[in-house]
């Protein structure tokens, strides 16, 4: 997240209004098919009896961008990689990548053959990229509201809804495209993943 890895002249949380939620897009946890698991358990089993042949050894690598993540796992450089959906499905679905699970609490619309991280084997898994509107502090009520009003409606509208799911993007429900409910997803995200990544020594590079 921003503000954990860079140094920001404002504050998200005192410095910005919130205004919607637009859509969330959970990662896939997917290999290259050089592997030989069909499941994550038997990924997993995979991993502890081949620790000398796993390439990178269980490590981080970083890249700048999920592409040429993903362009080094189809050219068979690293094994696995978490990828967000949107980018991921279209791998899955022409065969080039094996899909695992799904960081999420449910399948995708977009490819609900793909298990969860709780069926799969990996429980509470859940990650996913997000994106929202926010204004700056202090924005009109009215103004934020009507802005809130025009993203409910454009969410709620057919062909955005069916373009938007099969990008493996999925809207929030009603009640949570609020700007309360934004506000509130913002908090909780802050307080469980920046005490991880600080933990970590993640950087930005």
């Amino acid at each position: 997240m921003t503000g954990a890895v860079h140094q920001l002249s404002y504050d998200l949380l005192k410095d910005l209004d919130p205004v919607a939620m637009i859509v969330t897009n959970p990662q896939l946890l997917v290999s290259k098919n050089a592997v030989p698991a069909k499941d994550l358990k038997e990924f997993l089993a995979w991993v502890k009896a081949n620790q000398d042949k796993v390439a990178p050894r269980i490590q981080i690598v970083h890249y700048r961008g999920a592409a040429p993540a993903m362009q080094d796992l189809l050219a068979g450089n690293i094994d696995i990689i978490f990828d967000q959906a949107a980018q991921s499905i279209p791998q899955v679905r022409a065969g080039r990548v094996r899909a695992y699970a799904v960081t999420a609490k449910s399948r995708l619309a977009a490819a609900p053959e793909i298990p969860t991280v709780d069926e799969a084997g990996l429980p509470g898994l859940y990650m996913s990229i997000w994106h929202a509107i926010w204004v700056p502090k202090g924005t009109p009520r009215a103004a934020v509201m009507k802005l809130n009003d025009a993203i409910v409606e454009a969410l709620a509208d057919p062909a955005v809804q069916k373009r938007l799911a099969d990008l493996g993007q999925e809207i929030p429900p009603r009640e949570q495209q609020t700007p309360e409910a934004l506000g509130a997803h913002h908090r909780a995200e802050i307080e469980r993943w920046w005490p991880v990544i600080k933990a970590a020594n993640i950087k930005a590079d």
